[in-house]
């Protein structure tokens, strides 16, 4: 009976009759400069009250006798001597009935229906489990797609980044993850979405399979950055939420670049210098930060599997977004745009992807297929071109012969869903493609 009032109780438990109160005292390059709010930390969040509203902000910087604050929104209707209220250290309460439901980065309910918070705040920038106590990645997961269940295997804790452009597929493809791998539950955060898009996310290309098991957090590109960087925070502290409680859960954030544009625009606002192509020295730490948080728990707990997506313009695997994430990452997946353009999907160059659970997440039979499969696409790439012009003479290299006449069922397999048998009916199905 008392698991019925757990969620009211929570929502008691935050409120108080006390708060430290500041005023404004000068506003300059988007900031608020507070007085008064004694004990306010970097970090922290307030709550701005001007003449159009309640709007909420985050501490930057902090001087004597002074505090920056930026807000959330765009700070119109800011005035000197606004009262502005010290909320404290960012944090969110997850519970175990978000399962299905979609919720901004304050963990606010966006699907119009009541949600109350879980009954254990967790604070958003939490540190990873200590490297010493994480145990290791575990074994190997039916994904639902068949190139991820035997070419590029995932594995439970494993990271991977998926590297594409706009328009080549990601989101349908981390649909299909969602939808599809072994997990217990599923946290998506949609960091910068458009927001006509949400909903057409939600309701068709995940479906209501999808949804059953997901937590939804978004922040549309509309939002400040403040909101867009804290979406990728509150979707880790979820699934942080469910692997304290001993369960695998899926994370999937869309993207890491979008998060990184708006970790961008808050650094330079507290003063950072830009130094990578516009980016402030302290991006690498914050991608670093938030991939290390995923990945296998300390004994005792569950896992967290993860997918990034990384927009890359212009196939620029070396920008600084790319390059970062790709360093600390368990494997990487590059869509490309010329395999989409003729119509396989998902558009997977195989050949620049690597999973790194390979080689202990298959077996010696196993092993030797996925050298087969890769030697005879590396072959065909090479000789593409003098195959397309008519310039290969058959005969000249049993390899490339070979290729040429296996490409289009290996390359097929590669846009395949995996059968129903999983794993294993997707390895027969590539021995039957390697003839």
């Amino acid at each position: 009976m008392a698991g019925i009032f757990d969620g009211l109780l929570a929502e008691i438990g935050v409120s108080t009759s006390v708060r430290r109160v500041g005023r404004i005292v000068e506003t300059r390059r988007g900031l608020a400069e507070i007085a008064g709010l004694d004990g306010a930390a970097i970090g922290d969040r307030v709550l701005i009250h001007s003449r159009d509203g309640a709007a909420g902000g985050e501490v930057l910087r902090l001087t004597p006798g002074r505090c920056s604050v930026l807000p959330d929104a765009s700070g119109d209707g800011m005035a000197i001597a606004d009262r502005v209220e010290l909320l404290g250290k960012a944090d969110i309460a997850p519970d175990d009935s978000w399962i299905g439901r979609i919720v901004d980065p304050m963990g606010r309910p966006l699907d119009g229906l009541p949600l109350l918070r879980g009954a254990h705040p967790r604070p958003l920038r939490a540190n990873a489990p200590a490297a010493a106590t994480r145990r290791r990645l575990g074994g190997r997961l039916s994904t639902g797609v068949a190139v991820f269940d035997t070419l590029l295997p995932l594995v439970r804790g494993q990271r991977i980044g998926l590297f594409a452009g706009s328009g080549v597929g990601k989101s349908s493809l981390l649909a299909r993850f969602a939808r599809g791998v072994a997990a217990d539950v599923v946290v998506i955060g949609l960091v910068g979405e458009r927001g006509r898009e949400l909903r057409e996310f939600t309701e068709r290309v995940l479906g209501p399979a999808g949804m059953a098991r997901s937590v939804v957090v978004a922040a549309t590109s509309d939002q400040s950055a403040l909101m867009r960087r804290m979406c990728a925070l509150t979707a880790t502290a979820v699934a942080e939420h469910f692997r304290d409680l001993g369960l695998h859960v899926l994370l999937l954030v869309d993207s890491v670049t979008r998060y990184a544009d708006a970790h961008r625009e808050v650094a330079l606002a507290g003063g950072e210098e830009a130094s990578l192509r516009g980016y402030p020295p302290s991006l690498s730490q914050a991608i670093m930060g938030l991939a290390e948080r995923a990945g296998p728990g300390p004994e005792g707990s569950g896992d967290i599997t993860a997918v990034f997506t990384v927009l890359v313009p212009g196939s620029d695997m070396e920008e600084p977004v790319a390059d970062i994430l790709r360093g600390v990452l368990d494997g990487h997946v590059v869509l490309d745009r010329r395999i989409a353009e003729r119509g396989r999907f998902p558009a997977i160059d195989l050949l620049r992807s690597v999973s790194r659970s390979l080689p202990e997440a298959a077996t010696q039979d196993e092993s030797a297929m996925i050298q087969d499969a890769r030697a005879l696409l590396g072959a065909y790439d090479r000789a593409e071109l003098m195959i397309q012009a008519g310039l290969y003479t058959a005969g000249s290299d049993p390899m490339i012969d070979r290729a040429i006449r296996l490409w289009p069922g290996l390359d097929m397999f590669l846009a395949e869903p995996a059968p129903a048998t999983g794993v294993d009916g997707s390895f027969e199905r590539l021995r039957a493609c390697l003839g």
